[in-house]
């Protein structure tokens, strides 16, 4: 399992080095893009209240990030390419089946948090309608990421049941990882149709997989490659200024590692936390997404479903709502 999960990562690299090498003489340009993005996802809104059962996300994408240091580590980029850069800040909750028990679900999911950043870069060739993302994950899993009280509040608030086992979550540990994503468009009809291929790999102490999938998107929408879904002022000339379209994407993944089910990889000592023998090594993911943009701004509305991620577990399913703006 192991080689297949480095092995993807390896490829992901050699398609890079390859494509740079074939013409030294291109360059590459920044985008001015400035974009700044927000998402929650939870399911309440299916009436369900466990597994993945809130999260977030922020995102800034500025020309100004590429002269962090980060990018020295992010590997070689597409000869040609338009390249955004970007940090996410990403925070995402986990419990149990019942989070009314005050004491350990054993066979059930361990509650589990974390907060971290993706510091990444995209590369996007348009002539062979190639995008690849690489990303550096930094942050921190356990109590410190603050998810028993913002689940208890948002309960509070809600007038839903009180979380009563947060005490038992997987305890503090180091976020620390590497990502690579390469997206391929594989059919286009004009801008109302689009199908893309897409491979991934991530190691890390917080999740280590390898995935394959596709995107189908219909509607009027700006193509995948090139643009992170909306576009600055300079960069939204000629283009349609309003968006509306639906989305299918689904994807599989071999699993090597996950922390918020088997506890981070330096401290051991957690409360509860599931064997190696009852990971489910193969995960099936798709999402539906319907969006409505207009010049600057975009925004989405998502369900997402999931297979089951362990032994004796059930599947998911939740809602994620989103906003990005240029500026």
């Amino acid at each position: 399992m192991m080689r297949c999960l480095l092995g993807l990562i390896m490829l992901l690299g050699l398609n890079s080095l390859a494509a740079s090498a074939q013409s030294p003489m291109d360059s590459t340009r920044v985008s001015s893009d400035r974009l700044l993005g927000y998402s929650f996802a939870n399911d309440a809104f299916l009436r369900t209240d466990y597994y993945y059962t809130q999260g977030m996300t922020l995102l800034l994408v500025s020309p100004g990030l590429r002269h962090s240091p980060v990018n020295r580590i992010l590997g070689p980029v597409l000869v040609g390419s338009t390249l955004h850069h970007g940090i996410r800040l990403h925070y995402d909750g986990f419990t149990p089946l019942r989070i009314q028990d005050p004491f350990i679900r054993l066979g059930d999911r361990p509650y589990a948090s974390y907060i971290y950043a993706d510091l990444f870069r995209v590369a996007s060739q348009s002539a062979r309608r190639r995008r690849m993302t690489t990303a550096l994950n930094v942050g921190i899993l356990g109590p410190v990421a603050g998810a028993k009280g913002f689940q208890t509040k948002f309960h509070e608030l809600l007038g839903a049941p009180t979380p009563r086992g947060w005490d038992y979550q997987v305890q503090t540990d180091v976020v620390l990882g590497y990502e690579g994503r390469i997206e391929q468009q594989l059919l286009a009809l004009g801008h109302v149709a689009e199908l893309n291929g897409v491979a991934s790999a991530s190691l890390g102490t917080l999740q280590t997989y390898a995935g394959a999938g596709a995107t189908l998107r219909l509607g009027q929408r700006t193509a995948t490659v090139g643009s992170l879904g909306v576009n600055s002022k300079a960069g939204r000339a000629g283009q349609p200024r309003l968006q509306a379209y639906g989305e299918v994407q689904a994807e599989g993944r071999l699993v090597g590692y996950n922390a918020t089910l088997q506890g981070g990889l330096l401290n051991r000592r957690n409360p509860y936390v599931l064997p190696a023998s009852a990971i489910r090594r193969t995960v099936v993911t798709s999402t539906g997404t319907v969006g409505l943009g207009y010049a600057g701004l975009r925004l989405e509305a998502s369900l997402t479903w999931i297979s089951p991620e362990f032994t004796g577990s059930r599947t998911h399913r939740w809602n994620t709502l989103g906003i990005l703006v240029a500026f």
